[in-house]
């Protein structure tokens, strides 16, 4: 079922990150109808940032998951990767490498990495209406999605954000998001003054603590609700966890005089490693 059929549903589609054919096979085990390849946590893996990333790789990585998985996966397609003209190369890649939907921000090109500090490096609202309409322009599948977003909440206000949401719309955006906002009464404003579809981007952890259901968003035009980031978090204290584990248990058991035991179990589980000598 393509993602704009999924929007359909009476609850919000959710969908965590995505970063390679392992994740989305097991966000597909989980039961969660879509992906999200977020640009910030592909930087992160990378060693890198976002603003180091380009187009070819995100299609490879997309390439790589749709290789063993049906999932729909949305891209964070940061500012597009050009102007206006080169909408018409972006989309092309992307649906040709198997995306379901684009998020584009309103961001310069090529991006900086100042947001990481809180500033924002906006673009004028009619030059990012004029990639939006390119976007359409340029896509061949109707199922596929432009999503627009604006970073306004954080640069300027909730005022110019909503103006730049009404234009994103009007320019042809199939879904809005308007990022930096978490809390449940600018979400409602979001909601009261430019109707769905909507897209929502939870903060660390989720929905967890939010004070918001998904019924609750769905009930206010919010048609998708993405993690870009709580996966990552995770397996990066998971990974530090088992790789001082790792190190740790040869030293652990030589001193024991245990040095055959391994840290998985016979039934690959981990093997709890023996308390140190007082």
């Amino acid at each position: 079922m393509s993602l704009r059929a999924l929007m359909q549903g009476p609850l919000p589609v959710t969908a965590p990150l995505v970063l390679n054919p392992l994740m989305a096979r097991m966000v597909e085990v989980a039961g969660f109808p879509a992906g999200y390849l977020g640009g910030g946590a592909t930087g992160y893996q990378k060693v890198a940032l976002e603003a180091n990333l380009n187009l070819t790789e995100m299609c490879q990585a997309a390439l790589d998951i749709r290789a063993v998985s049906s999932l729909p996966l949305i891209l964070d397609g940061a500012c597009g990767y050009g102007d206006p003209m080169h909408m018409h190369r972006t989309i092309g890649m992307v649906e040709a490498a198997g995306f379901a939907a684009i998020e584009i921000e309103d961001q310069l090109v090529p991006k900086r990495a100042h947001h990481h500090v809180g500033i924002e490096h906006m673009i004028p609202i009619e030059l990012m209406a004029a990639k939006v309409r390119e976007a359409v322009a340029a896509r061949r599948h109707p199922d596929f999605l432009i999503i627009g977003r604006t970073n306004a909440m954080r640069a300027s206000d909730m005022d110019d954000a909503f103006r730049r949401g009404e234009a994103y719309r009007k320019a042809g955006a199939d879904v809005l998001l308007l990022s930096m906002a978490h809390r449940p009464e600018q979400l409602r404003a979001i909601a009261a003054r430019l109707g769905g579809p909507l897209m929502y981007l939870a903060g660390r952890g989720g929905l967890a603590g939010h004070g918001m259901s998904l019924k609750d968003l769905g009930a206010l035009g919010y048609a998708i609700v993405a993690d870009p980031s709580t996966p990552l978090l995770a397996a990066y204290v998971a990974w530090k966890k088992v790789y001082a584990d790792l190190a740790e248990a040869p030293r652990r058991r030589a001193r024991d005089g245990r040095e055959g035991q391994g840290l998985i179990d016979s039934e690959g589980g981990f093997a709890p490693l023996p308390k140190p000598p007082p």
